[in-house]
């Protein structure tokens, strides 16, 4: 990947990417560490130690998101 490349995508993506893939392989500890991090990577610079975030998250994020609740009720149903 060159560097313009490499510049357009943003860190989120790249972490929403991940995600995707620990879901798919219904691995649950990585997920959950890697949604902290999307949420990290989404809200940084975004405002001071009070700011609270408004902004809806994109679909393919709220899709993920969901896929992790149901794999976290699959795994507490075991």
């Amino acid at each position: 990947m060159n560097n313009k490349d490499r510049e357009s995508i943003r860190l989120s993506d790249r972490i929403l990417s991940a995600l995707e893939l620990a879901l798919e392989q219904k691995d649950i500890k990585v997920a959950e560490i890697l949604t902290k991090a999307l949420e990290l990577a989404m809200t940084r610079n975004s405002g001071g130690g009070e700011f609270v975030e408004r902004r809806d998250y994109p679909p393919e994020i709220e899709k993920a998101m969901d896929r992790l609740y149901d794999l976290r009720d699959q795994q507490g149903a075991v």
